[in-house]
């Protein structure tokens, strides 16, 4: 059995992304019972191959959500998966208690919201673990990891960009800044790291570096920071050169296919 798990079951809190797939594949190869709550609009159908059962739920159901993990006996879940920001402003549909957990926040930024819905959950006896503990070799490793390094004004810019994004993830903002020539072009908000690379990139007109970063006191049970082959692809789109990611905190997807792809496009892939 899985250090820490103390039955044969697990659940999945699951959003959009092959996160949730990857580590249903994982835990079901370790002879666990999955059971999945899948958000409609965001979770891949894909998923209700590797599980053994799961729930479709609109974003907003906590109590749908917690009715199925106790009905099922789980005891402990993990989240997996992203959950676009902008759907908070349409097509959610909260129920009587996300509409009481949602008055008690003094703001609704990422990590309060993600926390207040764990500690829902563990008010229930469910307890709710790092989905690492099945996927650990996902994190990004520290050093340059493309063929291609980056020079010393870009190494500066990391640096540079690296301070700001920390600062901003004090603030429960987002985890990614563009910046170049020690200038800040893009800061993430609601939109996510692929638009906040496209507007960097429009601005600084060729060799953006971008940094990626985890917050400060960030719960890394949920919303690690992440990268793959579409971020990759965003910065070809966006001319940037540098993409530096904070190493053993991030996580890495399709990590050979994407630096293959970054050799071939001359961008530097830096775990920091």
């Amino acid at each position: 059995m899985e250090r820490g798990l103390t039955k044969r079951a697990i659940g999945i809190v699951s959003g959009g992304g092959q996160f949730p797939i990857l580590c249903a594949k994982a835990a079901a190869s370790k002879g666990l019972e999955v059971y999945a709550v899948c958000h409609r609009g965001e979770t891949a159908p894909e998923l209700e191959n590797y599980i053994t059962k799961g729930k479709w739920v609109h974003l907003g159901q906590l109590g749908k959500l917690i009715d199925f993990f106790k009905k099922n006996c789980i005891d402990t879940v993990f989240f997996a998966g992203t959950i676009k920001k902008t759907r908070l402003f349409k097509d959610v549909r909260p129920d009587l208690r996300a509409l009481s957990l949602w008055k008690k926040m003094k703001g609704h930024l990422d990590d309060s919201i993600l926390r207040m819905v764990a500690s829902e959950l563990e008010s229930e006896g469910i307890r709710v673990v790092s989905p690492t503990i099945f996927l650990d070799h996902l994190l990004v490793p520290k050093g340059v990891l493309t063929k291609k390094k980056p020079s010393e004004e870009q190494e500066a810019d990391i640096l540079f960009g690296f301070d700001i994004a920390k600062r901003i993830g004090d603030l429960d903002i987002g985890q990614c800044v563009v910046v170049k020539d020690k200038v800040v072009l893009a800061v993430e908000a609601i939109e996510g790291t692929d638009e906040t690379i496209l507007r960097g990139g429009r601005l600084a007109r060729g060799g953006a570096v971008v940094v990626k970063v985890c917050k400060p006191g960030q719960d890394t049970r949920f919303d690690l920071p992440s990268i793959g082959r579409t971020t990759i692809e965003t910065m070809k789109e966006a001319k940037a050169q540098v993409l530096a990611v904070e190493a053993g905190l991030s996580l890495f997807f399709d990590k050979e296919e994407s630096l293959a792809l970054a050799d071939k496009l001359g961008i530097s892939v830096v775990g920091i």
